[in-house]
């Protein structure tokens, strides 16, 4: 398929000459904010890479963390359907949230019925997609005493002794035959192998995305 130019004029702006734009996090796919953005704002972060919005309340452009120094580097930008929506695919440096949260969608509206329990959703990788948007969550806001923030903070280096530690754990378990315990470490690898893909920035769909291409491939026999 061939790659169209984009034009401004295929979103739907509205009468005040803005377009709703909600921002995920590239990596973990929370949605971190919805804000609005106008023409120019939208041109702007086209061409800086970076999100710029429009103030409905100051009725000016704003560059998103550039007080903070929370920017938000574009992914991807992309509309809907009808093109009256955006959706913004970034790398949150830091939190999204003014009051220092990680996302400003923290307020929970509890539903009869409803539940985010990985456990109860169905889908037994819910548990890692639920780690994953927490390790994001740790990454953004640092909560001091918490242990993947003493992880961050220490750098790549630290995680990837701890990757080592915990690899060479799920061998030793394994030689002992003991279940109980390669379960245990093998979570433990697991997790710490998360918080290396976020500091990284690279997404746990990325991976899945190679075993897939990897399970696809054709096979050769190489045999003589």
């Amino acid at each position: 398929m061939t790659e169209q130019a984009f034009s401004l004029d295929a979103v739907k702006w509205d009468r005040d000459g803005l377009v709703p734009a909600i921002v995920q996090d590239a990596v973990s796919k929370e949605v971190l904010m919805m804000a609005y953005m106008s023409r120019e704002s939208l041109q702007k972060s086209v061409e800086s890479g970076e999100t710029w919005f429009w103030s409905r309340s100051r009725q000016e452009l704003w560059h998103k963390g550039a007080t903070s120094g929370h920017i938000q580097k574009i992914r991807s930008i992309k509309y809907d359907c009808d093109g009256d929506t955006l959706l913004v695919r970034v790398e949150q440096q830091g939190a999204a949230c003014h009051t220092g949260r990680y996302s400003c969608f923290y307020n929970d509206i509890p539903v009869e019925g409803a539940t985010d329990d990985p456990r109860e959703a169905g889908d037994r990788f819910a548990m890692l997609n639920q780690l994953e948007a927490t390790i994001a969550e740790r990454y953004a806001e640092r909560p001091s005493g918490a242990y993947t923030t003493y992880l961050f903070e220490k750098g790549v280096d630290k995680i990837l002794k701890k990757v080592g530690e915990e690899s060479a754990e799920v061998i030793i378990a394994s030689k002992n035959q003991d279940n109980d315990e390669l379960r245990s470490e093998v979570s433990d690898l697991i997790f710490h192998l998360m918080v290396l893909l976020r500091e990284r920035g690279l997404p746990l769909d990325d991976v899945m995305r190679e075993l897939g291409a990897r399970h696809n491939k054709p096979t050769t026999n190489k045999m003589r």
